[in-house]
């Protein structure tokens, strides 16, 4: 399948979204998610986005090919017409699957946020308090 020629606006919303969150570029993270051995939160995020950049790369291929079969100088008969068909239901499941991988890959990014950086000393715990005066027993 060729490479798109532009970037495709969902992904790369996405990938700007990890990348917000991680402090890294994609590539990076990718290359850190593949090599940790347990599945991993970055795993299924980048993993997302790897299956939202393949449905959208499916969709820019169908439909330079639809394009292609349905061009106005071509004729079309029993062979084109399948292929025509064939192309828009790749389309059509290309399509679901680019939205679906959006809505879940961006559901869990909505509910994580970046941690602060931890602070560079810790905080020196409060002196104890002195201790309170015994009470006098003299009368």
């Amino acid at each position: 399948m060729p490479q798109p020629e532009t970037a495709h606006p969902v992904s790369e919303i996405i990938a700007q979204r990890i990348e917000a969150l991680f402090g890294q570029p994609i590539t990076e993270l990718e290359a850190l998610a593949d090599s940790t051995p347990d599945a991993t939160l970055l795993a299924a995020l980048t993993g997302g986005h790897s299956d939202l950049v393949l449905a959208e790369r499916t969709i820019a291929f169908q439909l330079a090919r639809l394009r292609e079969l349905t061009a106005p100088d071509r004729e079309i008969g029993r062979f084109a017409a399948g292929h025509i068909l064939d192309c828009a239901r790749r389309i059509a499941e290309a399509v679901a699957t680019r939205d679906t991988c959006a809505k879940n890959t961006g559901a869990v990014l909505a509910g994580l946020r970046r941690a602060p950086a931890p602070d560079p000393e810790p905080a020196m715990p409060p002196p104890p308090a002195a201790p309170a005066p015994a009470p006098s027993r003299t009368r």
